[in-house]
């Protein structure tokens, strides 16, 4: 068998190869000429403002600005960024005290602004000739700064500089209108004080008003019907009271079946005493005590009156020296001092005969029957009440302190905050559990005050872990007295709450919301127009 010439192969495979490359060149050639027609065919592209939509052309009218300041070679615009660098330097060079170099920015300044004025005002743009001397004579004032180093990281520096200045006395003037807005809340107006005045001598005088009252405590046996719808509030104050009252009675199915039980004190009884017998709420029982007219409540029994007897902690209230000013002002407001704001904790002795009641602070309007509130079911627990962390931050562990392990050991930091000021007490449920004794063993626990700090809703929250039922959130509507509220939520709300300082008596209540309260109010009554109640 003949043997086929080796070269043979390799001369073949040579001339495949040549061609391919042959092949490659012409297709590559042919692309670059298919390219270089489709480039002179392509319609020249306009300048971007030629594109510029209707809504740009509206922006820019709405902000001033003109064909011409858009323009490259913009004098206008040209002077009116030499004027916004000039005006950063004056204040630099004010704080460097280089008073003669700000005087002669300042004026260049002002032969500027001129310039564009009469520019503005002939509707025709600047020409050379008339600015020319302006923009030279402020670029050299602008060259002097740089070597004067207003450069830019000094102007950075000193901005921060002014900036942090500014943020001190922000906070300076924040603490101070906190202070002075906590003052302004604790006040008591000339009105509300000529009104206790004038009622207690009313009382004294008008043996009338006293007869009345006996003849209503006639009717003893509806203090201690179960059957009837009972309330209480812990007050001083005499109109707000009155404003709890009457909100309650006109908005009330049955208000005949109403049965108020108010405690106060010493100086505010006599008053109260005159308001309530001279003054019919569609036939609503009003019952008044005072709180020094309870036995039990002692020191021996109290834990939280031998505190608040305690030398040292009227001043931690009062002055707050012992903690360097740390605590708030809010925490150390004087009306933690009185017993009228603790004996919510003791509502089963001060009413022994009575199954359930409904807690109130004075604070509040009633716009809806409450009468339902009795028949809920609270399933076996002994406070009900609105949750107040649905749609804010008001759990645990923003009133209670988790640092120490008494509380960490025993309440969870995320359970769900409830607002003192409308509550439903089942009384037979707080006796069976001893609920006060609870009450009382935490305040003994918090003698140094590092469970919590001040207040009544911290020790609510420990003594009703566990035993306190939700209620639909429309039944308490909060914040009228430090925000803003939602209307929808007030216009469905049963018991609208002032809480915070802004209260509707005041003249810092929020304008908005004081109708609210004071349809309630009975300006025509001859006491209130005496005192200029308004």
């Amino acid at each position: 068998m003949r043997r086929r010439n080796t070269s043979f192969g390799r001369q073949h495979k040579r001339r495949y190869s040549n061609l391919i490359w042959l092949v490659l060149c012409g297709l590559v050639v042919l692309l670059f000429f298919v390219v270089l027609l489709s480039k002179d065919n392509q319609p020249m592209s306009k300048p971007a403002l030629a594109k510029r939509s209707f809504r740009q052309d509206k922006i820019l009218e709405g902000l001033n600005v003109t064909e011409e300041m858009l323009s490259p070679t913009s004098l206008t615009r040209q002077l009116n960024d030499q004027i916004a660098l000039a005006k950063s330097l004056v204040v630099i060079s004010k704080e460097s005290n280089n008073l003669q170099f700000a005087w002669e920015l300042s004026a260049q300044i002002r032969n500027s602004q001129i310039l564009l004025s009469n520019a503005a005002t002939r509707r025709s743009p600047l020409t050379i000739r008339e600015s020319e001397t302006a923009i030279k004579d402020m670029a050299l004032l602008l060259y002097q700064a740089q070597q004067l180093h207003y450069d830019s990281a000094t102007m950075i520096m000193r901005l921060k500089a002014k900036i942090q200045s500014l943020e001190e006395q922000m906070s300076t003037v924040s603490d101070k209108s906190s202070k002075y807005g906590q003052i302004a809340a604790e006040e008591i107006p000339k009105s509300l004080y000529c009104l206790g005045v004038r009622l207690a001598s009313e009382w004294f005088r008008n043996q009338d008003a006293q007869k009345r009252l006996a003849e209503k405590k006639l009717n003893v046996r509806k203090l201690v019907d179960n059957s009837l719808y009972h309330f209480c509030v812990f007050s001083d104050n005499i109109l707000a009271t009155s404003v709890v009252i009457n909100s309650t009675a006109v908005n009330s199915e049955h208000p005949e079946k109403v049965v108020f039980h108010l405690v106060t004190d010493e100086v505010n009884y006599a008053p109260m005493k005159a308001w309530f017998s001279m003054t019919d709420f569609r036939g609503v029982t009003v019952e008044v005590q005072k709180i020094e007219d309870f036995s039990w409540l002692n020191a021996s029994y109290v834990p939280v009156l031998k505190q608040l007897q305690d030398s040292e902690t009227k001043n931690y209230y009062f002055s707050g020296n012992n903690d360097d000013n740390k605590t708030p002002i809010k925490f150390r407001n004087p009306k933690y001092l009185s017993m009228l704001n603790h004996i919510r904790f003791y509502i089963p002795e001060v009413y022994p005969a009575l199954k359930k009641v409904v807690f109130l602070d004075d604070d509040v309007v009633v716009q809806k029957d409450l009468s339902p509130l009795f028949s809920l079911d609270l399933n076996g627990n002994v406070n009900g009440a609105v949750e107040t962390c649905m749609e804010t931050f008001h759990r645990y562990h923003k009133y209670l302190n988790y640092s120490h392990p008494l509380i960490r050991s025993h309440f969870d930091p995320d359970a769900c905050g409830w607002a003192f000021g409308m509550n439903i007490f089942d009384l037979v449920e707080w006796r069976n559990r001893n609920v006060t004794g609870i009450y009382h063993y935490w305040q003994e626990k918090n003698i140094d005050r590092t469970l919590w700090k001040l207040g009544t809703l911290p020790p609510g929250l420990l003594t009703f872990y566990g035993l306190t039922e939700p209620l639909n959130p429309s039944w308490h509507i909060l914040g009228l007295g430090y925000t803003n509220v939602d209307p929808k939520l007030i216009a469905k709300g049963a018991v609208l709450h002032y809480n915070g300082n802004s209260k509707p008596w005041l003249k810092i209540g929020i304008e908005k919301y004081k109708p609210l309260w004071e349809k309630y109010v009975d300006y025509d009554h001859p006491i209130l127009q005496q005192c200029n109640v308004h």
